[in-house]
């Protein structure tokens, strides 16, 4: 075996499969891209708001959107073209909506699938790793409130919640367990390492837990497994929501013990940005790491946020690094290049 501190190249990198949606997601792979080429993103399709919602009811096709911020995140092509796909008009019908969807619509007019539209697109910007859709079924999620009422849309679980103004019991799909994509539970199961988020707890990260194959894949998986939590609450799905709020939340959609390490913020947010946050019912996410190790979750605490403007994101470099370094501390890799984590 090789020791921890030897140098891999990229082509060599642990298979990190990262499973979620969202800016959080794309963020992430931008930054892991530079440590393997071995990656794969398993991308909730549940979204149906935006620009994204307008080409799925128009043309029923899954929702574009997510997928495509992981396809430019992990791209090789000239800047202009990344440009390019995330340029959105700004005028006419197509106010609002986004090129690199219309150019996946298109691409998947053309193709005998959807993942084989992702597929192509992929190979048009010369991405690094995979981008997988979790399933290619027309789904809806469905959010059941504490006050015993539900709401099904993704698009609609925010204004719902804010009303009722009660915490999310659970979600699920319609249908009920859809097909997950083979290829989604294949990268699952050569995994060496698997990171959850960071991403929005109900709406990103856990309707891919509610696919079929999916969760039995991860239980069945001997990668190291991480939870990025996020840095702040997210207003209209996490008001006063703890580290282990959420932690307990992806526990009870997949399985206790999915992982047992929660990454999570310790760089201070400046109480500038926390009144603009607070005027929207969000905050810094609260971390006890008392309660964490109840649910038998190890906390990591790293600094990784970045200020963007007047918005508090994750750090990419640094959050990749963190969990690089996490990967190498915690596994060995053997000469045939398998990775065994300790």
């Amino acid at each position: 075996m090789q020791g921890r501190s030897t140098a891999i190249p990229r082509t060599e990198g642990p298979h990190i499969v990262a499973i979620g949606g969202g800016t959080g997601l794309s963020t992430m792979l931008r930054g892991l891209k530079d440590y393997t080429e071995n990656i794969t993103a398993i991308v909730t399709v549940a979204d149906d708001g935006g620009g994204s919602g307008v080409l799925r009811q128009e043309l029923g096709m899954p929702p574009p959107g997510d997928i495509r911020n992981c396809l430019v995140a992990l791209a090789n092509a000239e800047p202009l073209m990344s440009d390019l796909m995330n340029y959105r008009f700004s005028e006419g019908s197509l106010a609002g909506q986004s090129f690199g969807n219309l150019f996946l619509a298109a691409l998947n007019a053309l193709s005998p699938s959807f993942d084989e539209a992702v597929s192509r697109m992929s190979e048009v910007l010369a991405i690094t790793g995979r981008v997988l859709p979790v399933t290619t079924a027309d789904v809806q999620l469905v959010a059941e409130l504490e006050d015993g009422s539900s709401v099904v849309g993704e698009s609609k679980i925010f204004k719902c919640k804010k009303e009722k103004n009660c915490r999310i019991r659970r979600v699920h799909l319609l249908p009920e367990r859809p097909y997950a994509l083979c290829d989604a539970l294949d990268a699952i199961t050569r995994a060496d390492m698997i990171v959850f988020g960071p991403g929005s707890l109900y709406t990103s990260i856990i309707p891919n837990f509610l696919v079929g194959g999916i969760v039995d894949a991860l239980r069945a998986s001997r990668a190291m497994k991480v939870y990025v939590c996020n840095i702040m609450t997210q207003e209209g799905e996490t008001e006063g929501y703890t580290a282990a709020d959420h932690i307990r939340a992806l526990f009870s959609h997949s399985y206790e013990g999915l992982f047992n390490i929660c990454v999570v913020n310790s760089a201070p947010i400046s109480r500038e940005l926390c009144a603009l946050y607070r005027e929207e019912g969000a905050q810094p996410i609260e971390c006890s790491e008392k309660e964490c190790a109840a649910l038998g979750v190890e906390v990591v605490r790293r600094p990784l946020s970045i200020v963007r403007g007047k918005l508090v994101r994750h750090d990419a470099p640094e959050l990749a690094r963190v969990l690089l370094q996490l990967f190498r501390e915690r596994s060995v890799r053997m000469s045939d290049g398998r990775y065994i984590t300790e």
